[in-house]
């Protein structure tokens, strides 16, 4: 399958890490932002074809399909234009950074009848598959899922610590992380929403300081405290309060709430989370299907996130 990876950043190249590790997938173009960085990573991986222009990169012969690792601003505007040429995409999350772009793509997607993914990666780490295995057998509860998202951003900068050229948002990106993953764990959407904000960053114009609450229709709670001033360490920390066990999860590793390592073995054909999320999207073209994580399924946390940024006052 030849497909065409947009995005020469961070996320992109973790794509392309994945990508190379996934039997019978080539990349047959590389859409980027920049054209001196762009040109460096198609050479580098050995990509046939760089460009910076997206229609030209759909209209490479033989792609099929399109993986978006690009700025959140523009995921939903990439995302109607590839499905509207007939290609299946993945877009990182978020789908869109409102809820009324969201709802139009899976408008476009009904239309059209591609297949239509957001890649909420959390469902694939094989830390949280772990966990949602169990709750769907019977053998966990949740109780609270209590999540600490951290970063040092005061200039704008990315997750490498090189400029970026759009501003990033912790309700819309960030927090969107954990609002599908609780819902995913727990069934539904959340029941009930609270958000508090700290003061906007004087040049960035956004919040750096946010806290989140979630209740799920089984009572379990959940507190999401993001920050863009800690200086510390980088990621996001989620511990699962369980009514047999707590587990901390940080991104493919569990452990106890004790700091042992929980055994995911045999969980999934890989240890990460971005090539699990990649596998699905190939595996859903093939089979015909939808995937997990299809643009219908993340509109749940979209809702959740306009509720929120409604409780902001925003």
């Amino acid at each position: 399958m030849k497909i065409c990876v947009a995005g020469e950043g961070a996320f992109g190249n973790k794509h392309l890490d994945a990508l190379a590790r996934i039997d019978g997938i080539e990349v047959a173009t590389l859409c980027g932002g920049v054209g001196e960085a762009t040109r460096a990573v198609a050479e580098a991986r050995g990509i046939p074809h760089w460009t910076l222009d997206l229609e030209e990169a759909l209209a490479v012969p033989g792609v099929e399909a399109a993986i978006l690792a690009t700025p959140t601003p523009i995921h939903a505007e990439q995302a109607t234009a590839v499905m509207r040429a007939g290609k299946h995409v993945l877009v990182e999350i978020p789908m869109a950074d409102n809820l009324a772009d969201a709802e139009a793509l899976v408008r476009v997607q009904e239309k059209t009848g591609v297949v239509a993914m957001v890649d909420h990666v959390r469902r694939f780490n094989p830390s949280h598959q772990w966990v949602h295995d169990r709750i769907a057998a019977g053998e966990l509860a949740i109780q609270q899922m209590d999540v600490q998202t951290f970063f040092f951003r005061r200039t704008n900068t990315n997750a490498k610590g090189e400029p970026r050229s759009w501003t990033d948002h912790l309700l819309w990106h960030h927090a969107c992380h954990t609002v599908d993953l609780f819902q995913y764990q727990t069934g539904g959407p959340a029941t009930e929403v609270t958000a508090l904000q700290g003061p906007p960053h004087p040049e960035l114009g956004i919040a750096m300081d946010m806290a989140i609450g979630l209740k799920a229709a089984s009572g379990a709670v959940c507190t999401l405290s993001l920050s863009f001033n800690n200086d510390g360490p980088f990621g996001t920390f989620f511990r699962y309060i369980c009514d047999r066990g707590t587990y901390v999860a940080n991104y493919d590793d569990l452990f106890t709430g004790h700091g042992d390592p929980v055994d995911l073995t045999g969980v999934a054909v890989s240890t990460d989370g971005i090539e699990l999320a990649d596998r699905e999207f190939f595996g859903a073209i093939r089979e015909g299907r939808e995937p997990n994580s299809s643009l219908a399924q993340g509109l749940a946390a979209m809702r959740t996130l306009d509720r929120l940024e409604r409780a902001l006052g925003v």
